[in-house]
């Protein structure tokens, strides 16, 4: 596939609509960030679009116009496609795993948080980007739809709690939509059942209501706690879908082209 600027799509790309909740806010996030990258099976007159940002991607168009060789882009990725796309997906990578998901619409007020004494819960600032470079691997990858730890820091969509400069819990918008923001929380293993999550999401939630937009979050079914914490800070489910995990690309393929900056 041939890789476009993230501040330039492709007409195709108008395919994606505008306005929706959960990872379909990706394309919007892509064009007003730019951060991710837009993918055509052709440069002119296109017939499949992908755009991918943050480890996700969204993928549409015409699923005949695809060769397997050619979906190197997406793999390793977690992919929303139509059921159209999926026996070209399949021959194209060794592993193709279904994911059960739950989208859930914030629309209650939540359940006050408790903060521990000498924990500090806010808004980042682009100087907290060092403290968030040195997480907790396991919460690593919250920023990657931001481009890493500076570009989440200074982004103004994301809370934290602090204790003597250590963030311990983080909660960001994952993808900004036009109407909607996909939340995405995480917290140091050595921290957990303090409700600091709770009280992230909750400044979070607030600030996205205050920019006119709803927050969404998105999560595995299988993730009860992921879940239980949605409940809790006043998200309903929507509805249940399904997208897939990539593997390694099952067929040769010419080198990967690299994507512009």
């Amino acid at each position: 596939m041939i890789p476009h600027p993230a501040h330039q799509p492709p007409a195709c790309a108008r395919v994606f609509p505008a306005g929706g909740p959960g990872t379909a806010a990706l394309a919007e996030h892509v064009l007003a960030t730019g951060h991710g990258t837009w993918w055509t099976d052709r440069s002119e007159h296109p017939r499949a679009v992908a755009v991918t940002c943050g480890g996700h991607a969204l993928l549409a168009g015409d699923p005949t116009a695809l060769a397997p060789d050619r979906l190197a882009p997406l793999a390793g990725l977690c992919v929303e496609a139509s059921d159209r796309f999926l026996p070209v997906l399949g021959a194209a990578f060794d592993r193709l795993h279904p994911w059960d998901r739950m989208l859930y619409v914030h629309q209650a007020p939540g359940a006050p948080p408790r903060v521990p004494r000498g924990v500090t819960v806010r808004r980042l600032r682009p100087e907290d980007g060092p403290a968030l470079a040195a997480v907790d691997p396991s919460m690593g990858r919250i920023h990657a739809t931001w481009g890493g730890p500076p570009g989440l820091a200074a982004s103004g969509h994301g809370w934290a709690a602090f204790r003597k400069g250590r963030v311990l819990a983080l909660a960001c918008t994952r993808f900004t939509g036009s109407r909607y923001e996909d939340v995405a929380c995480a917290t140091d293993p050595s921290e957990r059942r303090q409700h600091l999550a709770l009280a992230c999401v909750r400044g979070l939630t607030d600030d996205i209501t205050g920019r006119g937009r709803t927050a969404t979050w998105s999560c595995s079914r299988a993730h009860r706690a992921g879940r239980l914490l949605a409940w809790t800070a006043g998200f309903r489910l929507l509805r249940e879908y399904v997208h897939h995990t990539t593997g390694p690309l099952a067929v040769s393929t010419a080198p990967p082209l690299r994507a512009a900056a």
